[in-house]
């Protein structure tokens, strides 16, 4: 930072935000050692003086840490580029209408709750209402510390198999929905986009949001053509904002795009690597006939179901982390 000419190189802002995530890991080791010292003087002084009140408190503080610790340990793995980066996350329910756009909501409701044991704002940027219940689709922005290098782990596509509230015969359904989940791009990220591969639609809002709703065309749909690509926005007031964000969004699902093919060509795909696809399937959600939500790609399994869509899933999380690391040692 010291050379002549830092701040006009164009690599001076990564550098910053590379020193500032430094920064941060340092104060948390700092903070954790300090903890661990006040922790073993309070239990020395406890046992000298036989206090059994203090020594439960410092039982309480230990599994504290050692919670801390095992958060830190995992933030340790999220050494990728934007892994600190927020997070833009769109759901899309599957084919099976009113049954595949409830289950598109219920996982929308898990993330929400996940973030909120997490910490994390969330903003939502779209939300498509289903005809009947639950949801076409759903983009929302987290914003926190790390929430693109948790959430990568939820891309890819949902199965829910359960017996349909629905379907008046009982009968037991599967249902799918997708999740992406890209990350939100640093402004000196630079994605050029031409002009002419652009369709932009407008259309009126939908669902809750005041008196523009359904009386301005609003909300924005914009089409890449040339892969597919179509990101929409109708939650600000404004046109002109929504089509602001949707672009931001594709920009965000551009550049993992391309990404994404750069890996592919650096390491033929590697087997634990699975596109973002409707083949894709990355865990199963079985409500019935037993109860049990499994990730394919690492195993992990667990019955509390219930738990799980009320946003427990650091477990899924941090076993999908461990396995990318242990991959990328044995390929090192």
């Amino acid at each position: 930072m010291l050379k002549p000419g830092f701040w006009e190189s164009p690599e001076s802002a990564k550098l910053l935000q590379e020193r500032s995530l430094i920064t941060r890991q340092k104060e948390v080791v700092e903070n954790l050692e300090e903890k661990q010292e006040e922790l073993e003087l309070l239990l020395e002084m406890a046992q000298e003086e036989d206090d059994e009140a203090t020594l439960h408190e410092v039982s309480r503080e230990l599994s504290r840490l050692e919670r801390e610790v095992k958060r830190a340990e995992l933030q340790r793995l999220l050494s990728g580029e934007h892994d600190s980066s927020n997070a833009i996350v769109t759901i899309h329910s599957g084919a099976g209408g009113t049954e595949a756009q409830d289950w598109a909501d219920m996982l929308l409701r898990m993330y929400l709750r996940w973030c909120e044991r997490q910490g994390f704002q969330v903003r939502m940027l779209d939300m498509m209402p289903g005809e009947e219940a639950g949801i076409k689709g759903a983009t929302f922005l987290v914003k926190g510390q790390f929430a693109y290098g948790y959430l990568k782990s939820e891309a890819g596509v949902h199965r829910l198999v359960r017996i349909s509230p629905f379907d008046a015969s009982g009968r037991r359904h599967t249902s799918f929905a997708s999740v992406f989940v890209v990350p939100e791009l640093d402004e000196s990220i630079d994605v050029q986009i031409d002009e002419k591969d652009l369709r932009i639609d407008t259309y009126r809002a939908s669902g809750a949001g005041g008196q523009h709703v359904n009386k301005t065309s609003s909300a924005v749909r914009i089409t890449h053509i040339p892969t597919g690509i179509v990101v929409q926005c109708q939650n600000e007031r404004s046109q002109h904002k929504n089509k602001a964000i949707a672009m931001k969004i594709l920009k965000a699902r551009l550049y993992e795009l391309e990404q994404e093919k750069r890996e592919q060509e650096k390491q033929r795909l590697h087997d634990q690597k699975k596109d973002i696809g409707w083949g894709s399937q990355i865990r199963s959600y079985v409500m019935h006939p037993y109860q049990m939500v499994k990730d394919h790609r690492t195993g992990m399994e667990t019955g509390r179901v219930n738990d799980v869509m009320d946003g427990d899933l650091d477990r899924f999380i941090e076993s999908f982390l461990e396995q990318n690391a242990d991959a990328r040692a044995a390929q090192a």
